[in-house]
């Protein structure tokens, strides 16, 4: 059967997370939903599963049908269908044996707080405001560490019978402009809140809780507690995904 690609993006703030779940509202629910009435019911692979609240500007998914599908039209049904909260902004027949999911050479997340006394109320849904102020030397140094091939035990949520050994392209915070400190980050695969862990550990690091110095140890301890928890989810936006 033909393979199709979906390049789409969402606001994470109404939604449960990307994964399916019978109860509640999710994107791949809402997405599912709209390509059964627009084709047929159909399951979908994704690039990346975001959880509550997470943003994505490019997130990919593919699906397999016999069905004739005019992709330009696809497009522009599901995101009459979805937007404003999910918009699918192109679709494509997929070479064989594509998968959004193992494809995928690099996915590449950003995460901004706003780091300055007071919050910005229209900010509040795509940044973790932080008041104390950061030293963004000190979290460029720490998040150098984790570049490479590592076991982020410390940095994930523990889910049985997964490996945490991941691969760390590229890891850099910037100041933007307006008290905004972004990181980006890329990798080949990101465990389970591994991002927000990274984000959360190098807050403290930059309040000067933690010496930059002392990263290879948290990542060698394999021990959770050592990452300081995560940070929150609407501050996070799955921003590209390469192939």
């Amino acid at each position: 059967m033909p393979t199709y690609r979906l390049d789409l993006s969402y606001d994470g703030s109404g939604f449960h997370g990307y994964a399916r779940q019978p109860t509640v509202r999710t994107v791949q629910g809402e997405l599912e939903a709209a390509l059964a009435r627009v084709l047929e019911p159909l399951d979908t692979v994704v690039a990346g599963r975001t959880d509550a609240g997470v943003h994505a500007r490019h997130q990919v998914v593919s699906f397999s049908t016999a069905k004739p599908v005019d992709p330009h039209r696809l497009a522009r049904s599901l995101t009459k269908l979805l937007g404003p909260e999910i918009v699918v902004y192109a679709a494509a027949r997929a070479p064989d044996g594509f998968s959004a999911r193992f494809s995928a050479t690099r996915r590449t997340y950003r995460y901004r707080v706003l780091n300055r006394p007071y919050p910005d109320p229209l900010r509040r849904a795509t940044s973790w405001h932080v008041s104390e102020p950061l030293d963004l030397g000190a979290m460029n140094r720490a998040v150098g560490y984790l570049v490479g091939e590592h076991d982020f035990a410390s940095f994930c949520r523990k889910r049985e019978g997964a490996s945490t050994v991941r691969t760390v392209l590229s890891a850099t915070w910037s100041a933007p402009a307006g008290g905004i400190l972004e990181l980006q980050i890329a990798g080949t695969a990101f465990c389970h809140q591994m991002v927000r862990s990274v984000v959360a550990f190098c807050v403290e690091v930059g309040k000067g809780r933690i010496e930059p110095g002392t990263t290879p140890q948290v990542l060698h301890a394999r021990d959770r507690n050592e990452a300081r928890g995560a940070a929150p989810s609407h501050g996070l936006v799955l921003w590209q995904v390469d192939y």
